[in-house]
């Protein structure tokens, strides 16, 4: 039985299909200024929720499920990031949208981060909650590789599909990263665990952290994109109780961005957008509203790293 993306008041849900795949989003809103939504793992659009209404004032929005998630169609295969980055720009295309405001939260943050490599022309401004970019030194992810051994579970594909399906697993991680555990309305969590019940879907998940693994991790530490610099104005929001991302690793996207602000939120998780909705659209809107500011004035005035504000 086919299930129909939850209702929130202002917004219609919509279908493309591109690359292969039928990919649903959710609109609101209107006007000129489009701004780009894009989730994480293990959730949705639903985790925009309310964000949406707070952006739909002024703005069009247009919350984006990846492909594998949500209401978009799950494939068998194309989870490698820069697919995954290819798809979010295809759908640009067939929508004939030919610049954004970017948001996007964990992996929709690092994929975020590869559209905005490799086509900055189309971004006018990019926000990322709790993600790094893809830059990193070996002694760092190293010296933090423990953190991500979930990955490793979730990345072995019987073991991986099977924590999906049960839900068990889903529901620990989501309750785990944040900092707040009543910051979880038990209907929005459900909501992105069951999505993940279906086996396309879980299949789905294990291939975008078996291709970390298996196809991505040692080629971005081997510097593959090192050489390639920001240059769309950048910012970075950090919940620093993130169990997994920790600032020190966020620090590392300074040095291959043009114009970037990194703010640090105390006692805020990783799953930033459900702990504090009301910051992080606060956050949007002041972010998308400002005047693009020159690459000189950010470096004279962007804070240096402190570490007396992480936990």
């Amino acid at each position: 039985m086919r299930v129909e993306p939850p209702a929130l008041e202002g917004v219609t849900h919509r279908y493309v299909q591109v690359r292969g795949a039928r990919f649903h989003y959710a609109e609101a809103g209107g006007g000129e200024n489009v701004i780009l939504l894009l989730h994480g793992w293990p959730q949705h659009w639903w985790e925009w929720r309310e964000v949406i209404p707070v952006l739909a004032r002024e703005h069009r929005v247009i919350a984006l499920d990846l492909r594998g998630f949500g209401w978009s169609q799950a494939t068998p295969g194309g989870y490698l990031k820069e697919e995954l980055a290819s798809d979010v720009l295809a759908v640009l295309d067939a929508l004939e949208i030919d610049r954004v405001r970017l948001v996007g939260h964990d992996w929709g943050g690092f994929i975020g981060f590869l559209c905005c490599l490799r086509a900055p022309e189309r971004f006018e401004r990019f926000l990322a909650l709790n993600i790094v970019g893809p830059w990193g030194d070996l002694r760092t992810s190293v010296r933090n590789g423990w953190r991500f051994s979930y990955q490793w579970l979730l990345a072995t594909p019987l073991l991986g599909s099977l924590m999906q399906r049960s839900g068990l697993f889903t529901r620990l991680l989501l309750t785990a990263g944040v900092a707040d555990r009543s910051s979880w309305q038990p209907r929005d969590r459900e909501l992105f665990v069951e999505r993940l019940r279906s086996r396309a879907r879980a299949a789905a998940g294990v291939q975008l952290y078996r291709s970390v693994w298996t196809r991505e991790l040692l080629p971005t530490l081997r510097g593959r994109y090192e050489h390639q610099r920001l240059r769309v104005p950048t910012k970075m929001l950090h919940g620093t109780a993130d169990p997994v991302v920790r600032p020190e690793m966020v620090e590392q996207t300074r040095r291959h961005a043009d114009e970037i602000e990194i703010e640090y939120v105390a006692g805020v998780g990783h799953f930033i957008v459900d702990e504090a909705p009301a910051l992080v659209a606060d956050r949007v809107l002041e972010f998308v509203g400002s005047p693009v500011r020159g690459a000189d004035h950010v470096a004279a005035n962007s804070p240096e790293p402190t570490h007396s504000v992480w936990p």
